[in-house]
């Protein structure tokens, strides 16, 4: 089933910056060969489920690797049946 997806990870007990943890999970998502789109917030995600729920347990699986031993992941995701749609057929909408 493909999916877009709205990923957030946050590396707990790492102190206030998590950006080199960041940089992390943006190379494992780079490499994935997924379509996505980082943001201030989290990442968006396109692809089917597995493929996405895989990313995301290789993405907290290097955290663990890198010493973070708690992980706090949300993922908010939504499918179409009707008609495939991308992200960003998802915006063009918006301008018709």
């Amino acid at each position: 089933m493909k999916i877009i997806a709205d990923l957030c990870i946050v590396p707990m007990g790492v102190g206030p910056s998590v950006s080199a943890y960041v940089r992390e999970i943006r190379t494992i998502i780079e490499a994935s060969g997924l379509v996505h789109v980082m943001h201030a917030n989290g990442t968006n995600i396109e692809g089917e489920m597995a493929a996405v729920s895989t990313l995301v347990e290789t993405c907290s699986a290097r955290l663990t690797e890198l010493g973070v031993e708690r992980v706090f992941c949300t993922m908010v995701f939504s499918t179409r049946t009707d008609k495939p749609q991308s992200m960003a057929d998802k915006l063009a909408s918006l301008d018709q």
